[in-house]
């Protein structure tokens, strides 16, 4: 064979990435080859161009396939290329590729990488090239993807802008002049709306000047984590990578996960007719996996309600872990209307616009409404078309205006920890002297409908850790949601929100509203406040911390305690409990006071402000500043009121 006239393909591939690297074009492969093959004494049959495309494995190239079925047709018996990677880059190719040639008596020479495969020493060398060259590429992989990695945390994502957001030096910034038609959307969805519903909407208010909004359309922005912040790269490959908090969100995590939840609610093929209240939240005991839940139905018609796991073959009641909650529930419902009326709109206030944003904005889409107009005058596009594009902008630019106005008229209406603090206070105060009007208007766990009590274990709670105490099913743990927990433990960290704790006050023994070290304006400002309601009286006490007591008669006195707080932050001061003493404030109320203001509806509907500069009482008005620091209860302060 070696005798014998070489018949010669040449094959000729570049890619744009090896033209831009190697300057290699086509033209220059061609000539280079030519002049090898005329010095080696090579007729040229044929040549095979393969242009824009790589040599990775999997890859479809027309003109190689050609050149082995002519190959096959024994039209050519030998192979010419520039280098061994303009042939393969895999290792896996170039073995099979080896067999084909032995096959066919074949061969192939590189001018470049002096490969030669019509001995065993050029088959040897050739290999030893290939592994050279994928090494490389695998190198140069790696550090693509390092690279496109560190981008993407930056907020550069490789991707078209989605709804919402737009790109903005290269990174993925939110669009103000459409980021509330994704709000918008997730609000719907969430509040029970098909996506075929929301669609309809859309089409029927002709939102973005568009009447052809899909449910398809609905599902992929609904399913996009980078409307939460995030952002899966390669998610339809076998790896995918997620990186968290790469761009500014549109929705907090807390409602993009719900909507994830809400899809098997608004399933047209789910039809619930039984609500279980733990389900997909329990876990087995033995093997830990999610249980089952079922339910019997008496002739009464009330249902009892099981969970169980088929593997462990292990079934127990739903009031096992109702039973549990029950200790706490009422303030897992009290702490619920509070990230209502508090927490969700702070959490509001976090993700809305500043009013340099939104002015930036309107001046964007003013200056777009110049350029649509100077397009038209200029025959760009007919009157149809400018007048479309035209209401599109000015519905933006209304939209931003009315975002902007809302923003300057309720800064003075924010909130602040303290506000929750606050209105936590007060409400304790409610529920001692108006407690007929508080139990008409406070909602406890009884009360709540059984999807209502779903929704709030849904919302709230992660998953149950269970136990099993010899052949009882126990509860273990509850695991709550620490996106939403999280926030309250850093406010009762910082002295913001209360909990229960036992103590010994004197001779008696019971629960007290407790919160962490606040300084001392701060709980004075807060005392000031509650006055405008409640004569809220104000002393201090010593606790003993080796016998963990407040040592005074309180009871004795016919007052209620509000709160209990360290006049300093002991946490700092005294880690190990060294000290003999605390000093502690105590916010306390007389049993005969009553609330002072004229519409008891004031004490549930509001909370004094702190711009607030009196108090005023219904019989003999006294103006009392805010800014007046908190006084010990003497017989002076009895003959005043």
């Amino acid at each position: 064979m070696n005798d014998e006239k070489k018949k010669c393909g040449l094959y000729l591939r570049v890619s744009t990435d090896d033209q831009a690297r190697e300057g290699f074009s086509l033209p220059e492969q061609k000539e280079r080859l030519e002049i090898f093959c005329k010095l080696k004494n090579y007729e040229i049959i044929d040549y095979y161009e393969d242009a824009g495309i790589s040599a990775k494995t999997g890859n479809n190239r027309p003109e190689f396939e050609r050149l082995k079925r002519d190959i096959q047709a024994k039209r050519i018996n030998t192979i010419v290329a520039l280098k061994l990677d303009r042939v393969t880059r895999s290792i896996y190719d170039w073995e099979n590729l080896m067999t084909f040639l032995d096959e066919n008596d074949a061969f192939i020479d590189c001018v470049n990488d002096e490969v030669n495969t019509t001995n065993a020493n050029g088959k040897m060398i050739s290999r030893l090239l290939m592994s050279v060259s994928q090494n490389e590429i695998e190198r140069t992989s790696e550090r693509t993807k390092i690279g496109l990695a560190g981008a993407i945390k930056q907020g550069h994502i490789p991707h078209v802008a989605p709804l919402g957001y737009k790109h903005e030096d290269k990174k993925l910034v939110i669009d103000y002049a459409t980021k509330d038609i994704v709000v918008r959307i997730y609000d719907l969805y969430y509040n029970g709306n098909s996506y075929q519903t929301i669609s309809n909407i859309f089409n029927e208010e002709q939102v973005l000047g568009k009447t052809n909004w899909r449910d398809s359309t609905i599902v992929t922005i609904l399913e996009n984590e980078i409307y939460k912040g995030d952002f899966v790269h390669g998610k339809r490959t076998k790896n995918p990578i997620y990186y968290e908090d790469v761009v500014e969100p549109i929705v907090s995590k807390e409602m993009w996960e719900d909507c994830q939840v809400q899809k098997k609610k608004n399933s047209r093929s789910y039809k619930r007719t039984l609500t279980y209240l733990y389900l997909q939240k329990l876990k087995c005991p033995k093997c830990n996996r999610i249980l089952g839940g079922k339910a019997t139905t008496k002739k009464n018609g009330k249902a009892y309600f099981y969970y169980y796991c088929n593997d462990c073959k292990i079934e127990f009641k739903e009031n096992v872990v109702t039973e549990y909650f029950s200790q706490f529930i009422d303030e897992l419902t009290e702490y619920d209307s509070v990230v209502n009326q508090f927490f969700l709109p702070m959490i509001k206030q976090k993700f809305d616009e500043p009013k340099e944003q939104l002015e930036k904005e309107i001046k964007n889409q003013k200056a777009k409404l110049e350029r649509i107009t100077t397009a038209y005058i200029n025959g760009s596009f007919e009157l149809d078309e400018y007048n479309k594009r035209k209401i599109i902008v000015e519905n933006a630019i209304k939209e931003l205006k009315s975002e902007l106005e809302a923003t300057n008229s309720s800064e003075e209406f924010r909130f602040t920890p303290k506000d929750i603090l606050l209105k936590r206070d007060i409400d304790f105060l409610n529920k001692l002297k108006l407690n007929k009007e508080y139990q008409e208007r406070t909602r406890t766990w009884k009360d709540y409908t059984r999807e209502e009590q779903a929704e709030l274990i849904m919302k709230y709670v992660d998953n149950i850790e269970l136990d099993m105490l010899g052949e009882v099913i126990a509860v273990k743990q509850i695991n709550f949601r620490e996106s939403i927990c999280k926030p309250c433990q850093e406010l009762y960290d910082n002295g913001y929100i209360d909990t229960l704790k036992p103590m010994i006050l004197g001779n008696v023994l019971g629960n007290v509203r407790f919160s962490n070290y606040l300084p001392e304006e701060e709980y004075g400002e807060i005392i000031m406040r509650l006055r405008q309601y409640y004569d809220v009286r104000y002393m201090e006490a010593t606790y003993y911390v080796k016998d963990q007591v407040f040592y005074f008669d309180f009871a004795e006195d016919n007052s209620a305690i509000v709160r209990v707080f360290p006049l300093e932050d002991y946490y700092k001061l005294d880690p190990d409990n060294k000290m003999e003493t605390y000093q502690f404030g105590i916010l306390y109320i007389d049993e005969e006071d009553r609330f002072e203001m004229q519409d008891i509806n004031t004490a549930f509907d509001y909370i004094p402000d702190e711009s607030n500069d009196s108090v005023i009482y219904m019989k003999d008005p006294t103006p009392i500043s805010i800014g007046v620091k908190p006084v010990r209860f003497s017989e002076e302060d009895t003959e005043e009121k």
